[in-house]
């Protein structure tokens, strides 16, 4: 179990990687990461890979795996943008101006990236983490536990206060916190 959230952590922060890479080519106004955590992490595409992951046969021909990834991903990735919404009150992510969408949180274009990149870690990139995660030891994982735990706990607590995505960068916590010793002490 535990190298299943190794894997989870991992695709986690390539996602974060990849959202930035993406904010930076696309010369998007807003650089700073959209993640439900403060860590760098996008969770998201952590469930995705590792559901993926679950749900590939073992020797799955590329075209299926493909299909197979794209669907999963943007499955994956439509629930979570609802949870977000409905759950929380926040998107972190809107496909409106996007061709094709559905209510937003997903559309054909990134179903495509997704299946394509998808498969690609799959065949590529899996057979690392997987080894990655084997050699982790368990003190290590159940620190990583930890810290997310605690990560989430904050990052929900934040949301569901003030529903403001913008809040979820250590810089804005730091702020916050001063913000409010400097009112408690007034």
């Amino acid at each position: 179990m535990s190298q299943w959230f190794v894997y989870f952590l991992i695709y986690s922060f390539a996602g974060y990687g990849l959202e930035k890479l993406h904010a930076r080519l696309s010369h998007s106004p807003r650089q700073v990461r959209k993640c439900f955590l403060l860590l760098p992490l996008c969770p998201v595409y952590g469930l995705a890979m590792t559901a993926l992951l679950a749900l590939a046969p073992e020797r799955i021909r590329l075209i299926p795996l493909l299909l197979l990834g794209g669907a999963v991903c943007t499955g994956i990735e439509y629930l979570v943008h609802l949870f977000y919404d409905k759950v929380l009150g926040v998107w972190f992510w809107d496909y409106r101006p996007m061709r094709g969408h559905i209510q937003g949180r997903i559309c054909p274009l990134f179903s495509v990236i997704w299946g394509g990149l998808s498969a690609a870690a799959v065949r590529w990139v899996q057979p690392s983490v997987q080894m990655l995660a084997e050699r982790m030891p368990a003190w290590a994982v159940f620190a990583l536990w930890m810290i997310f735990a605690a990560d989430c706990v904050l990052s929900w607590a934040l949301l569901r206060q003030n529903r403001d995505t913008e809040l979820l960068t250590v810089h804005a916590v730091l702020a916050q916190m001063r913000a409010s010793s400097q009112s408690s002490t007034s």
